[in-house]
């Protein structure tokens, strides 16, 4: 999943990052709202968890634009604001969920990855292909019931190729979704996860190369 922190507060934002990070996300961070403009203009993100009092441009703006442009992009809305109109009049704006400040880690994590799975094709919360079982809730993976222990990269691989549902993956799409922004396009960093990740599933192999194309299960 890939996910945008727009949040002025930037102790908060880079916290939020790094715990969404051991999640197994991909986290771009911005500390105001023009930044926020500017990713989302040449980024594909899952969930943009979106402080509404942000510098040089709102936070109520940046959903506008959002919202205006059609994006499939699923905005969770945050604010030092707990009074319900706050809340319904950022619903209203465009958002798809809004929470308080100060919020649950945990509660955080579970909007994000309720969004989540609103921005694509509905599936269910535990994927199942091959015989794997990836629960993303939980951060577990079976395969014919054993569990595995994976690493957070290799964990946000799987979900992308689990979530694809038979359909080839580029490269390119697994950096994109598995990666942040710093990530150099140019590295073989897919190339080796992808080879990890095979190793600890084990025998016979469920990821296929796609000579040309990318990886599917």
């Amino acid at each position: 999943m890939r996910v945008l922190v727009v949040e002025d507060e930037q102790l908060l934002a880079d916290a939020v990052a790094t715990g969404l990070r051991r999640e197994a996300m991909a986290v771009d961070v911005v500390y105001d709202g023009q930044a926020a403009l500017d990713r989302v203009a040449v980024n594909d993100y899952d969930v943009v968890v979106l402080d509404r009092d942000l510098p040089l441009v709102h936070g109520d703006d940046v959903l506008r634009k959002i919202v205006e442009e059609g994006q499939p992009t699923r905005v969770l809305m945050l604010t030092a604001a707990g009074d319900i109109s706050d809340r319904v009049e950022g619903l209203e704006l465009g958002a798809d969920d809004y929470l308080p400040k100060p919020f649950a880690f945990s509660e955080l994590v579970a909007r994000v990855r309720a969004l989540g799975r609103r921005a694509t094709t509905p599936l269910p919360p535990v994927l199942e292909r091959e015989g794997i079982s990836l629960d993303p809730g939980r951060r577990e993976v079976l395969r014919d019931g054993k569990p595995i222990a994976l690493a957070p990269k290799e964990f946000a691989v799987l979900e992308v190729l689990m979530r694809s549902n038979g359909a080839v993956v580029s490269a390119e799409q697994l950096l994109e979704k598995a990666w942040d922004e710093h990530t150099d396009p140019f590295t073989n960093v897919v190339r080796v996860t992808v080879m990890t990740l095979r190793r600890k599933l084990g025998e016979p192999a469920v990821i296929i190369t796609v000579p040309g194309s990318g990886y599917r299960i």
